[in-house]
């Protein structure tokens, strides 16, 4: 953590989707960390995935049928509380919520979402929604009335909040212009192309994110063309 933390200025947090962090893991973090240096956090899955879903296997908890899907639940609501903590204690500037593909844009859903953003206690961050399979109409109203942060890959799309919202959140997971989400490395045209796409983006603060099999070489190679631009 010490070595990463010399080279990056930010990190997003995948650990705590998985699993529940302790309040003294967090705070460890946080001791650790340069006073200027950014922890995002993904919230944890019991808010959004069903117990069917193969990422409950590296869980410390065991989901039950009240866990995801934005249900208006105990389970959910805790999810939440336990999410928003962590946020907290690494004074994190951003949440991300990210829903499975499974979790379409039908009537129950959407309600569940509304549900779920009007009734949680929000925290001094912004709450990103990667909504995946959902159309770019309902992203768009939902991020409207819950005052939410499009969460997308710019090779896919532009955030339906440009303009909206001060924040811009972007996670590059390598599809497309990959052929298959992930397992994809970025050329020089292609960071070329980000660089000149962000810039054009109307943003108090943008965050890049890199996702895919190459991650570590890919942000580095994008920061280095960014200082010297």
């Amino acid at each position: 953590m010490t070595a990463y933390m010399k080279e990056y200025r930010l990190v997003e947090l995948q650990t705590t989707f998985y699993r529940v962090v302790k309040l003294e893991t967090a705070r460890k973090w946080r001791n650790q960390a340069p006073e200027d240096f950014l922890f995002t956090v993904k919230a944890f899955q019991g808010i959004t995935h069903p117990p069917s879903s193969p990422t409950w296997r590296r869980s410390n908890i065991k989901p039950t049928k009240n866990h995801g899907s934005l249900q208006p639940t105990k389970e959910v609501y805790e999810s939440w509380k336990i999410t928003k903590t962590i946020c907290d204690e690494l004074r994190s500037p951003f949440c991300l919520i990210q829903t499975p593909s499974s979790f379409r844009d039908t009537p129950e859903n959407v309600r569940n979402a509304e549900t779920f953003f009007s009734n949680v206690e929000r925290g001094a961050f912004d709450i990103g929604f990667e909504a995946r399979g959902w159309s770019l109409d309902a992203i768009a109203k939902i991020c409207k009335k819950a005052r939410l942060v499009h969460v997308t890959d710019p090779f896919l799309q532009d955030p339906v909040t440009l303009g909206k919202h001060r924040t811009v959140y972007l996670r590059l997971h390598g599809s497309p212009p990959g052929k298959s989400m992930y397992n994809y490395s970025y050329t020089d045209d292609d960071l070329a192309a980000l660089y000149r796409k962000i810039k054009g983006y109307d943003g108090d603060v943008i965050y890049v994110l890199f996702n895919n099999v190459s991650m570590e070489r890919d942000s580095k190679r994008f920061m280095k063309l960014v200082l010297s631009s």
